[in-house]
């Protein structure tokens, strides 16, 4: 029993750089003492003493702020940081050297009995206030961002961020696709609609801006192909006349272009250009005649 409290002492030292001595940590940790409360409890649990077990947590709910049910089952070198409204339900299963933060939820979705709540495999960390919430499990490794609600199972290694949870980094390193678009016009079309993928350069891991640039790229695709028809449609028919595209109008922008002006400030390269670009509503009221003057069918 002394072994296995000097190892979760231990595991405080390793993970959390504020613990500065054997006995501030025994006596002013709390997530220290609701981990100590649940084996209490979770050993009366097995032995059929549920009231006692449950009368136990929800004492140390009280003096703790952290619930964790005694028919949870929690590893070795089990880490709760802070510790404040940290909830973990009766089915969970916690594996090894796990680092939950303050407002970590381990729920379940459904009111049927059985496996209602998550398994953490060994070495996960969960962000403050991150949402974990069904039957499924999070591989061995991953981080879950602060904030983030799970509801779905996550890879080894993973880590995942948002509402609902998106992965935005796996244990390998995702492969770059081969670039199959002249980045010059990549360009020349985000200017051309006045947007920049909502200020996120492609280097930040960020499904939206990722889904962004496909578009961007498709769009580029699709508007070289249509120039392509057109020149030669009139190559085979001298009096056909290609037609005007539909007028992109700045009111049409408005709503994104406000979103991006007050929560996405420039990249820093885009800002020492700032005078010479100007403001996206600019490049969006100039791309309307350079539309106009395009080809289409």
């Amino acid at each position: 029993m002394f072994r296995r409290l000097r190892e979760d002492i231990n595991s405080v030292f390793a993970r959390d750089p504020a613990a500065r001595n054997f006995l501030e940590v025994l006596t002013n940790y709390p997530g220290l003492h609701a981990l100590l409360a649940h084996r209490l409890s979770h050993w009366l649990w097995q032995k059929n003493l549920k009231w006692l077990a449950r009368t136990l947590s929800q004492l140390f709910r009280v003096l703790t702020g952290i619930e964790i049910h005694p028919g949870a089952t929690i590893g070795r070198r089990f880490f709760i940081d802070h510790g404040m409204g940290v909830v973990i339900g009766e089915t969970a299963e916690v594996g090894d050297d796990v680092t939950l933060y303050q407002g970590v939820t381990l729920g379940g979705t459904s009111w049927h009995k059985g496996k209602r709540h998550p398994t953490l495999e060994n070495g996960v960390i969960v962000g403050a206030g991150a949402k974990i919430l069904g039957p499924f499990t999070v591989g061995a490794g991953a981080k879950i961002g602060s904030n983030a609600v799970i509801t779905k199972a996550v890879p080894t290694g993973a880590t995942v961020v948002g509402i609902p949870g998106k992965i935005v980094k796996r244990e390998e390193p995702d492969s770059e696709d081969v670039l199959e678009v002249d980045p010059a016009r990549r360009e020349a079309m985000r200017q051309k609609f006045g947007f920049d993928a909502y200020g996120v350069s492609q280097d930040m891991p960020d499904p939206v801006a990722r889904s962004m640039q496909a578009m961007l790229d498709h769009m580029h695709a699709v508007d070289g192909r249509i120039e392509q028809m057109c020149k030669t449609l009139r190559q085979l028919d001298h009096s056909y006349r290609a037609g005007q595209l539909p007028e992109l109008r700045d009111e049409d922008f408005e709503g994104v272009l406000a979103d991006v002006d007050s929560c996405c400030p420039p990249l820093d390269d885009e800002a020492d250009q700032g005078n010479d670009r100007g403001p996206d509503r600019d490049t969006v009221a100039e791309a309307a005649p350079r539309k106009q003057g395009g080809t289409g069918a």
